[in-house]
């Protein structure tokens, strides 16, 4: 199949800046439709099949940004598709819906899923999850009305009509989405949910005050400098090899240690360095929180 071409001031009108994306699929899909209008969708020499792959595309790109909130179980590498790759989309469907007879689905398919979203894709797995997903929304039956996107009854192509017909049904879908229109398990929402409570449990105790003692407890500067304390008080000293077994460093005729201790120096080197980073960190957190020295984004994180 020749590579199509394309003007360049269409890409380059396709580049605007980005903003973050919506949450959920009927946010993602509002925010798409928002940006049409009646006379936007009817524009072409075939507008019911130009409003009926716009939907499909639009629900596409939604299900790629929302499959990012699974973590790895939705990508293997998370990719910053955004709006200007659905209006690059949109805008190469156009060119083919007014200059073909027929609809090009493998040129669709090709400039859609390996050029517009598949140039943010480095990983081949992912490629490929990219272009089985994308297959379900730019064939011959999407055109259909009622298209089932899964076998759940709440996503399908709606039948065609005005711009409120398509906004109507975006209004009816959930809040929260089914595994399911991402290809996944209900399982996965469990990580999702988990990811999620980490977050937000993270957010507030960064927010929790560090200096007010509650019910006349101890502060939490107080409590810092107390453990601080503690494990600096237990923490052992430096090691000396010269203080241990002898025996381990006989040099043999070459003038050579055994190969072990070779080994067991390299670790007892390693380990000292780490002892005196300790050292170092739970005496410089306790000047830090009495106000001696700069507490910076390690000793911060400690703290936490």
């Amino acid at each position: 199949m020749p590579a199509p071409y394309f003007p360049v001031s269409v890409l380059q009108n396709s580049v605007k800046l980005t903003v973050e994306p919506p949450r959920g699929m009927k946010a993602n899909l509002k925010r798409s439709w928002n940006t049409f209008n009646q006379e936007f969708i009817e524009q072409t020499s075939k507008p019911d099949i130009w409003r009926k792959l716009l939907f499909s595309f639009s629900f596409f790109h939604a299900v790629l940004q929302e499959r990012r909130k699974f973590g790895p179980l939705g990508w293997n590498i998370k990719y910053e598709f955004n709006d200007s790759d659905l209006e690059t989309t949109n805008t190469m469907l156009k060119l083919f819906m007014d200059s073909q007879d027929e609809v090009p689905w493998d040129a669709l398919l090709f400039v859609t899923g390996h050029i517009n979203y598949g140039g943010r894709v480095t990983d081949d797995n992912d490629r490929r999850c990219l272009m089985t997903i994308l297959e379900k929304y730019c064939q011959q039956p999407a055109l259909t009305d009622n298209y089932k996107f899964t076998s759940s009854d709440q996503y399908y192509a709606p039948s065609d009509g005005k711009i409120n017909v398509y906004r109507e049904y975006i209004e009816s879908l959930p809040l929260n989405d089914n595994p399911q229109i991402f290809g996944l398990h209900d399982n996965a929402n469990i990580t999702f949910m988990a990811a999620e409570s980490n977050r937000i449990v993270e957010t507030i105790l960064s927010l929790q005050p560090r200096l007010a003692a509650v019910g006349g407890g101890m502060t939490p500067d107080e409590i810092v400098i107390e453990k601080a304390k503690f494990f600096l008080d237990n923490l052992p000293g430096i090691l000396n090899p010269k203080e241990g077994l002898k025996e381990l460093f006989v040099q043999n005729a070459q003038g050579l240690i055994p190969s072990l201790s070779t080994v067991l120096l390299q670790e007892v080197e390693k380990f000292n360095r780490l002892l005196k980073k300790m050292n170092r960190s739970l005496i410089d957190i306790d000047l830090a929180i009495k106000g001696f020295i700069v507490m910076g984004d390690e000793l911060d994180s400690m703290y936490l």
